[in-house]
């Protein structure tokens, strides 16, 4: 587990490269769709963070004609603060998920996947779970597919391309979320584990952990004010956000939602 090219963000805490014994476990093919959500939603009338507040996070070049914009993210002015966008409508009002039933949820925050899981009967999974499936059965490579960000000049996943924040070529096709089943899967029949949406994890984020954690079933650290993610989304690109790798972390507060972000759920295996 960890960055085994030197290639990490040091605030990220990717290294030491370390040893992980996992209990057998289960991890969904696919990330959690808004169809998905939706059935959740209805079943128990759940409100999620994002529509309680009433404001989230959307791309710029993503916002819906039309949508109440009320301000530019200081430490990333790419990202606006909308009102009303939600993981009903994405890109803020005028936009909804009708023909989008197969995307990844978007706009749930770290309790927000944990609701849905403990209601569907499963948990998020551990960081050291996440990677260890993200990589699909091929040790020490870059990516889950090897280590050629585009073999054959194919894109395997969904990131950027082109002038990052300004111009997206969308060489792969997307501009922001694609199907949860776009792209090939790896080598264990998990689709998107690289861009598309960025995933919650169980864990707890210390930048330090590695140096120290359990080398069985490592949960993270006690406690901490940031959630894991992991994968990268639609926006990473090398020039700032080279997180699409299987060993880059990142990590936000429990509560926080935007457009990129979703999560997929796991189980213990009985």
């Amino acid at each position: 587990m960890g960055d085994c090219f030197d290639e990490g963000y040091a605030a990220d805490g990717e290294t030491p490269v370390h040893e992980v014994r996992l209990a057998d476990f289960w991890l969904d093919e696919t990330a959690v769709t808004n169809t998905q959500f939706a059935t959740f939603v209805k079943a128990t009338g759940y409100v999620t963070e994002a529509e309680q507040l009433g404001v989230s996070s959307v791309f710029h070049l993503a916002v819906s004609p039309g949508a109440e914009v009320l301000h530019r993210v200081d430490a990333a002015p790419w990202w606006l603060a909308v009102r009303g966008a939600s993981w009903r409508h994405p890109e803020g009002g005028g936009s909804d998920v009708r023909r989008r039933s197969n995307h990844p949820v978007v706009h749930v925050s770290w309790n927000d996947a944990q609701a849905y899981c403990q209601w569907a009967g499963k948990r998020l999974p551990t960081e050291a779970e996440w990677e260890y499936a993200a990589r699909g059965g091929l040790d020490g490579a870059r990516y889950g597919w090897g280590d050629e960000l585009t073999p054959g000049g194919v894109w395997p996943c969904n990131i950027w391309q082109g002038d990052f924040p300004r111009h997206n070529t969308i060489d792969d096709g997307h501009l922001a979320t694609a199907p949860v089943t776009a792209y090939r899967p790896n080598g264990f029949r998990l689709f998107n584990m690289a861009g598309n949406v960025w995933e919650w994890c169980a864990d707890w984020f210390d930048p330090s952990y590695y140096a120290h954690s359990p080398i069985d079933d490592p949960r993270g650290p006690a406690g901490g004010t940031a959630r894991v993610m992991r994968g990268g989304s639609y926006l990473c690109h090398a020039s700032y956000c080279h997180r699409y790798r299987v060993a880059a972390r990142s990590h936000n507060t429990p509560d926080s939602a935007s457009a990129n972000v979703g999560f997929r759920c796991a189980n213990s295996r009985s």
